[in-house]
């Protein structure tokens, strides 16, 4: 393996960290401001948790994925995949302060209540702004959790921390593509001699993602179009070409053109071959379907990744806690022509910023038909 001289050079000289914090919470020698993430110290190890386990360090991912996942579940522009739902919440208080169809708190707040998980790590903000990582334990704490923010808090150094403690022995983590990516190099890649109690990972809820954007960035935006503070903020489907802000304390809606918002995305991201969190027991994202925006803003679409994931789905479903409708036939063709839109993006990116695939083995099996 190689040392933090190697994690800055390959990783954060080239524009590919992520900011998720898996390389911090673990020693004094890494931290993060405002979304960027730092190293105040050189560390000559030749091995360590913050360079094994950072998402842009040189990963097979076919070889994660066969480790974690039957071979015969995976599709070559999803990953593995067992089934594909549209369902929102039923309590249509998880509905009105969620993003979409408030599936991530409601299936959060079910694996706590019934005992599956005794924390979650989730992404908490203010207004939109701000955000950062906290562990919940109770479950009437996860509404305050509902809602999505575009800047990337290191959420990973608060489950570090949580994983060191030992406290939590049934964690239950929401994330990113580059964070859920990282969590499963934890578990299927740790140290031997000191695997930090990754086995207190129980569950993880991955969240579809185009991008994130500079922490700065947003923040000037949002004061440009949102003066009184934004309770909620969307990315449109492409149609639209927009942003939009939900003003705090009242109804009233701003869109911003798209173009003054895609110089705020990360460079990391444009490096990032995966929309859908590949790796996760069940990923979930804003609805598409046929029946337009204003109905598919209401829901999520889920992808069933796992068996783990199938029988909290299930749970749910007889718990009366989600409901659902019927998934159009087109939409798994979509999901996989989306998807693969982002890894030939990926593709070309890392070619041109690294000389190759960057992070991806040579031999990536997950990326047909783009080289």
């Amino acid at each position: 393996m190689l040392s933090s001289y190697a994690l800055d050079s390959h990783v954060i000289q080239k524009e590919l960290c992520t900011g998720c914090g898996a390389c911090q919470g673990l020693c004094p020698y890494w931290g993060s401001s405002r979304g960027r993430t730092i190293c105040y110290y050189d560390c000559e190890r030749s091995d360590g948790r913050c360079q094994r386990f950072c998402p842009r360090m040189p990963t097979d991912l076919a070889a994660l994925q066969k480790k974690a996942f039957p071979s015969e579940t995976i599709l070559p522009e999803l990953g593995p995949y067992r089934a594909l739902y549209l369902a929102r919440a039923k309590d249509p208080e998880i509905r009105g302060g969620a993003q979409h169809g408030g599936v991530v708190s409601a299936l959060t707040e079910l694996a706590l209540r019934e005992g599956l998980i005794d924390g979650a790590l989730l992404t908490r903000a203010q207004d939109t702004l701000d955000p950062s990582g906290v562990i919940v334990t109770d479950p009437d704490d996860v509404r305050r959790c509902s809602g999505s923010s575009f800047q990337i808090p290191p959420t990973l150094a608060v489950l570090n921390q949580a994983l060191r403690e030992d406290k939590l022995h049934r964690i239950g983590v929401v994330g990113t593509p580059c964070k859920t990516l990282a969590v499963y190099k934890m578990r299927y890649d740790p140290l031997p001699e000191n695997d930090n109690h990754i086995g207190n990972i129980r569950l993880v809820i991955g969240l579809f993602c185009g991008w994130g954007l500079d922490w700065d960035g947003l923040e000037s935006l949002t004061k440009r179009s949102a003066a009184a503070g934004a309770a909620h903020v969307d990315i449109l489907p492409s149609k639209y070409h927009s942003m939009e802000f939900a003003l705090r304390g009242g109804s009233d809606v701003v869109s911003v053109n798209l173009d003054e918002v895609l110089p705020l995305i990360r460079p990391a991201c444009r490096a990032c071959a995966d929309m859908t969190s590949e790796f996760a027991d069940l990923s979930v994202g804003g609805a598409r379907s046929a029946d337009g925006w204003d109905t598919d803003k209401k829901w999520n679409q889920i992808i069933v990744r796992s068996k783990t994931g199938e029988e909290l789905i299930e749970l749910a479903r007889s718990r009366g806690i989600l409901e659902f409708k019927d998934v159009p036939d087109t939409a798994l063709d979509k999901l996989k022509k989306a998807s693969l839109g982002k890894k030939r993006t990926a593709v070309r990116t890392l070619h041109e910023r690294c000389g190759g695939l960057g992070y991806l083995a040579p031999n990536e099996k997950l990326l047909p038909a783009v080289e």
